[in-house]
């Protein structure tokens, strides 16, 4: 069998996220080759994602290299894809979970966040969130890779960053973090913590079935049929957190309301089995709260 040419982001968390899936393909046997791009969200950096298109510009190339046959599947962080996927490029496998939780990282020697300088944070879901938490906090955005927003911290433009903790962990940054916000103080993005592999219709990919975690697929089923029913992408603070056990899938949403400017969380449980109707009838009961 010819290696499979994974597709993935230049930067170091990218190529370590799609070495784990790689990683898998050699303990079956199947060798791998990393075919590595710069995408469009990671050339433009002075701009919040949302006056740029959204998480779609982190896809796009990779896409593009998928459908063309220059690669044989994608490695992405799942809160980073489109709610969209093209029906020719599917998702085969969900990874088990990493840490969902987001994490608070304050400037080297620091114990305590300087209020006196902006928390770095690019995500309008954490800001908010951050805002109700901290109401002296004043929350400005802040692009680049990990290693770039840990730089700027530490050079003093910001009093604190709020990143997800499975990339912190993933790059071995765990010693960074000066605290995590439990899903009860800062909701997570959908799918925070996984990777999803993505392939192309019509190709053999039955090593995927091993590799993807059922429990995490329902989780995340839920999650993303949550924030797609309301239109939700990067430029909303819509995100939902769900929890799979063996009897009951128990999702948790984050929704705002654009004219009114007010936001509130709600969960309900329901049957495992079906993860994607248990988000949207979620979504559909706090959006009618403002109707």
């Amino acid at each position: 069998m010819k290696p499979v040419r994974i597709g993935t982001r230049e930067s170091i968390l990218a190529v370590i996220q799609s070495e784990m899936v790689g990683d898998y393909l050699e303990e079956k046997g199947i060798g791998y080759e990393l075919v590595k791009m710069k995408t469009t969200g990671d050339k433009i950096l002075n701009k919040t994602l949302d006056k740029i298109g959204g998480k779609g510009l982190f896809v796009k190339e990779l896409d593009h290299a998928l459908m063309e046959g220059r690669s044989d599947i994608s490695v992405h962080s799942l809160k980073d894809m489109p709610m969209e996927v093209p029906e020719e490029l599917p998702i085969i496998a969900f990874s088990d979970r990493e840490d969902p939780r987001d994490a608070l990282v304050l400037p080297e020697g620091a114990s305590e966040i300087d209020f006196s300088k902006p928390i770095g944070s690019s995500s309008f879901r954490r800001r908010i969130q951050i805002e109700k938490l901290y109401p002296e906090a004043r929350v400005e955005s802040v692009r680049g890779n990990v290693q770039t927003r840990l730089r700027k911290l530490d050079e003093g433009q910001y009093g604190a960053l709020v990143l997800a903790a499975a990339g912190l962990k993933r790059l071995g940054l765990e010693g960074r973090i000066y605290k995590y916000f439990e899903p009860e103080e800062i909701l997570p993005a959908a799918g925070q913590g996984v990777l999803a592999v993505q392939g192309r219709t019509g190709e053999d990919y039955s090593w995927a079935e091993g590799y993807n975690d059922l429990k995490t697929e329902r989780e995340v089923l839920a999650e993303r049929a949550f924030v797609r029913w309301l239109d939700g992408g990067c430029s909303s603070p819509i995100a939902a957190f769900a929890r799979c056990g063996e009897d009951e899938l128990v999702i948790e949403g984050l929704y705002y309301d654009d004219p009114t400017g007010k936001w509130h969380r709600e969960s309900i449980s329901g049957s495992p089995e079906k993860p994607e109707e248990l988000g949207i009838e979620l979504a559909k009961i706090m959006k009618g709260r403002y109707e």
